[in-house]
């Protein structure tokens, strides 16, 4: 099965033909199915679900682009292929997420553990082919991995992409002035007014504070996903905050949920993401009523292709009456915005100078002398 042989539609309950029995064969390669079958029934929905929930997507039962791509990417194993970079085409997959985690175990700077091979994972292989005694051409074969597979066991490198992520968030220091942050108001029409409202609000103090701030979107144009992604990596961003509204078919669901980077399945997460994806949680949830609905760690391509730590938030149920009625009010949102602010200094202080969530006030951080 490959992502890119297929004219894609959504494949749902009901639907027949060899796309399915492509789909149910990595399914039962994985482990999720007992049969492969063309009918996509509901055995077949079921196992898409827990696919979908074990790699951190939207569980919806459904075959859409995104788990599609997932499916393709997860039936690749280590040794099947030799892996390069093409830059036209990327390859990616599980093998690359288990070539990159196994590089970094050993101390090589192959990035984030994304599964795609870009230049980063390519210039890791070839240090790695230097210290092992391999032909040095940047691609994994077969050569390769079996002095990868020797070599594992006795060399370690610790956890240098917690040090690496901690130390590049040190070395910005405290002061927000001269930080670029993006912030992705990645709506859609059904929230589109207050989530930009928010995202302008937050904006204009951010940018009081010394901040360069970037918008992925505005009112009146709409970008999509990948430009969005591709705006934040061409700018250096420090730090990534996309805003949302969640909606659901039961009014009674309602509360605050962050999203950042990781993967149990890859056993790697974005170390400062996940920091500050708490700090948010806490910060709104201590200042408001919203029902916390804790920090998840997921896969979505806005939270893996970003370079720099990015957060989704979604900041309640528009389908809530009382949420929504909530977010409809200037102070309730000028409250997210302080929440946010504070979250975002919170990341680069230092713990010495941290102080009880909740209590920190942007006059605190004034008084302590940090240049804000």
């Amino acid at each position: 099965m490959s992502f890119k042989e297929v004219s894609f539609k959504e494949f749902a309950l009901g639907d027949t033909g060899d796309v399915i029995t492509s789909i149910t064969t990595t399914l039962s390669r994985l482990g999720f199915l007992q049969e492969v079958t063309e009918h996509f029934d509901g055995r077949v929905e079921n196992a898409i679900k827990a696919f979908q929930q074990e790699r951190g997507l939207i569980v919806t039962g459904v075959v859409n682009q995104v788990t599609f791509r997932a499916l393709d990417e997860a039936h690749w194993k280590l040794g099947d292929r030799i892996l390069r970079h093409n830059p036209g085409s990327l390859m990616r997959g599980d093998d690359v997420a288990l070539l990159q985690a196994r590089l970094v175990e050993m101390g090589f700077n192959a990035g984030r553990v994304d599964g795609i091979y870009g230049t980063l994972t390519e210039s890791a292989v070839a240090e790695f082919q230097k210290s092992a005694g391999v032909k040095v051409d940047g691609s994994c074969g077969p050569a390769t991995v079996i002095a990868l597979m020797r070599l594992l066991k006795t060399v370690t490198g610790g956890a240098p992409s917690q040090l690496r992520d901690e130390a590049a968030r040190a070395i910005r220091g405290p002061a927000l002035a001269n930080k670029i942050i993006v912030i992705d108001p990645g709506s859609d029409n059904f929230d589109s007014e207050i989530i930009f409202d928010i995202a302008q609000r937050l904006e204009g103090r951010l940018i009081a504070l010394g901040v360069t701030v970037i918008l992925t979107n505005s009112p009146g144009a709409r970008s999509s996903e990948s430009d969005r992604i591709n705006l934040a990596n061409s700018v250096g961003a420090d730090l990534v905050i996309s805003l949302r509204l969640d909606r659901y078919r039961n009014e009674k669901a309602h509360g605050l949920a962050t999203y950042y980077y990781g993967s149990d399945i890859h056993k790697v997460h974005s170390v400062v993401g996940e920091r500050f994806a708490n700090l948010v949680q806490r910060e709104i949830c201590s200042r408001t009523d919203l029902l916390n609905c804790r920090t998840h760690a997921k896969t979505w391509d806005l939270l893996r292709l970003t370079k720099a730590p990015t957060v989704r938030i979604d900041l309640g149920y528009i389908s809530n009456p009382g949420d929504l009625q909530r977010l409809e009010e200037a102070n309730f949102r000028e409250t997210i915005v302080e929440s946010l602010i504070v979250a975002v200094q919170r990341l680069y202080l230092s713990a010495e100078n941290d102080a009880k969530t909740g209590t920190l006030r942007i006059s605190d951080l004034r008084k302590a002398g940090i240049r804000i």
